[in-house]
């Protein structure tokens, strides 16, 4: 593992109120970083970032509100990131959930899918601005082993064939990889890289929803590979922070080395679909759009 440090750098973890999100805005501030946690939950997200300070000696762990089910949430971050920050270094989009069930949010999009794939999208986009001006920078998209399992229709992303919420999660996720590989080919000679992981079977707050049968099912067969969340935040970590990466880009990765993911998250025509899908289902404005 890398010892680099992060003074003068300034990293945003979404999700890190608890779980690997938390583990990986740790290790960031005690490599002298600006760590922002973007969280849903502001109390529980205070807690862990008093929690951080105690541990590393860092004063400068930041909280701030985000609730990614709620694309305004988004734009109102992003837009106090954008008005506050002077830079981005790098943005982990760490947060989500599984075990969503099958509803629509205000912006009447699928829960489980604006979560873990429409608002981190929609935030990527309306940060890569700040990430350009701070470059050599880097995007990291948490994925997920279960991306492989996706039984993925572009016609569905809403649910508006009906799914369950294992499929969502796994939809989501490949949409995750899909997202980051076509990041990289539109941030190419930007000095701006995009990256995704699967940080190994961690039992995080992620799967607080999961039925029990879900939970069984994905913790019973991967029991002996369960890892803790300081282990599950290493592969985050060292996409974040790690000089063998810097210019690496549009790769998948698990126990920090590349790894190769299923076919569909390979396909640059499907990629290119899903982006131009997303842009107009989380209304994605001409002004708003970096690209």
């Amino acid at each position: 593992m890398s010892i680099r440090r992060l003074d003068g750098k300034t990293v945003i973890v979404t999700g890190a109120n608890t779980g690997i999100g938390k583990e990986t805005a740790r290790d960031l501030a005690r490599r002298g970083a600006k760590v922002i946690l973007a969280c849903r939950d502001l109390k529980k997200a205070e807690e862990a970032r008093d929690e951080i300070i105690a541990s590393t000696g860092n004063i400068n762990v930041k909280v701030q509100h985000l609730d990614l089910s709620s694309l305004s949430s988004v734009r109102q971050f992003a837009e106090h990131i954008n008005k506050t920050e002077l830079r981005l270094d790098v943005l982990i989009n760490n947060a989500g959930a599984a075990g969503m069930n099958h509803k629509l949010t205000r912006d009447n999009l699928s829960i489980g899918m604006q979560v873990n794939h429409f608002g981190p999208f929609l935030l990527t986009c309306l940060l890569v601005g700040l990430l350009k001006k701070s470059a050599p920078s880097r995007i990291v998209m948490v994925s997920s082993i279960l991306h492989k399992y996706a039984n993925f229709d572009i016609d569905n992303l809403n649910s508006e064939k009906w799914f369950g919420s294992t499929q969502v999660y796994n939809c989501s996720k490949l949409a995750n990889i899909l997202v980051a590989n076509e990041l990289a080919r539109r941030l190419k000679g930007t000095g701006v890289t995009a990256n995704s992981l699967h940080p190994g079977t961690v039992i995080t707050d992620v799967w607080r929803r999961a039925s029990r049968i879900t939970k069984a099912f994905v913790f019973g067969i991967l029991k002996f590979y369960v890892k803790d969340s300081v282990e599950g935040a290493q592969t985050t970590i060292h996409l974040a922070v790690s000089e063998e990466v810097e210019k690496v880009s549009g790769k998948y990765f698990v126990d920090c080395k590349e790894a190769k993911p299923s076919k569909l998250a390979l396909d640059e025509g499907l990629a290119k679909k899903l982006w131009e899908k997303s842009e107009m289902m989380v209304g994605l404005k001409s002004e708003e759009n970096p690209f």
